[in-house]
């Protein structure tokens, strides 16, 4: 058997989320774990760096599952492309052994979509918050997401997804707004990247910062929030829609692997 690696990307718009569920919940593992076997003629168990919730995106979910495989890595990509539904895609894989997606991640980034049309724009449904005729403080929120920067305990924001546990303690190295317009409108775009996050983390803190960007609390609120560890404090849970799976990053020694079409294309971020 051979360690397989692989990136994924996913519109998580049709899926009760990431990991499988019991039949018949259509989740990315089971069309990923279905497809795989299909190409591969064998029981097929995906582990994956992260699990991403109902609606919820990715551009760089990593993947990792073992096969008998004697053809190229190249083929097999292209294989189960083929299989796969429309909204779900390897963009790039290969072999290593040993990898794990989740224990060798070093963090995860995520990015969340806010868009401010002065209507309802129908092609953002599904890729973007729209806070339809708002206006929103690019400072005040810049100011509110340095604030979660550092090693601090984020309980305001989410619970620990591991079942049992109680750590709430997070450590964050990345955490900005940053403001772009096209034809379709202002886009807040927050980026965030951390060891790991909680359930509901993102969402919680970028449905609170929001509250500042509209100046419905301040930044002192939001501090005195976030230093709270009460959940019940942060009452905006921003929607699935925006939010994307963006890239995960490992060591460098992992990522160097013979290089092929297939494989990544720099050595520190799997994207």
């Amino acid at each position: 058997m051979k360690r397989f690696v692989a990136k994924i990307a996913y519109d998580g718009t049709g899926y009760f989320g990431f990991q499988r569920q019991p039949e018949p919940t259509a989740t990315v593992q089971r069309a990923l774990e279905r497809t795989i076997a299909r190409v591969t003629r064998q029981q097929i168990a995906i582990l994956a760096a992260g699990r991403t919730d109902t609606g919820v995106h990715a551009l760089g979910q990593m993947i990792a599952f073992d096969a008998d495989w004697n053809h190229p890595e190249s083929d097999l990509l292209r294989a189960i492309n083929a299989e796969l539904p429309m909204d779900i895609a390897v963009q790039e894989l290969w072999k290593q052994d040993g990898f794990h997606p989740r224990f060798d991640a070093l963090w995860r980034q995520y990015v969340y979509r806010i868009a401010t049309p002065t209507t309802r724009n129908p092609l953002l449904n599904g890729r973007a918050w729209q806070l339809v005729g708002r206006s929103m403080d690019l400072g005040a929120l810049q100011a509110a997401a340095a604030l979660c920067l550092g090693k601090q305990d984020f309980a305001a924001f989410g619970t620990a997804p591991q079942e049992g546990s109680d750590n709430t303690i997070r450590e964050v190295f990345t955490s900005r707004w940053d403001l772009e317009a096209n034809d379709q409108g202002r886009f807040y775009i927050y980026r965030v990247r951390a060891t790991a996050f909680l359930y509901h983390m993102v969402r919680r803190m970028v449905g609170t910062m929001a509250q500042v960007g509209i100046g419905k609390i301040n930044l002192v609120e939001f501090e005195e929030i976030l230093l709270s560890r009460d959940i019940q404090r942060a009452k905006v849970l921003a929607p699935a829609m925006g939010l994307t799976l963006e890239a995960v990053g490992y060591p460098s020694p992992l990522a160097a692997t013979s290089r092929r079409p297939c494989e990544l294309t720099t050595e520190t971020e799997l994207e």
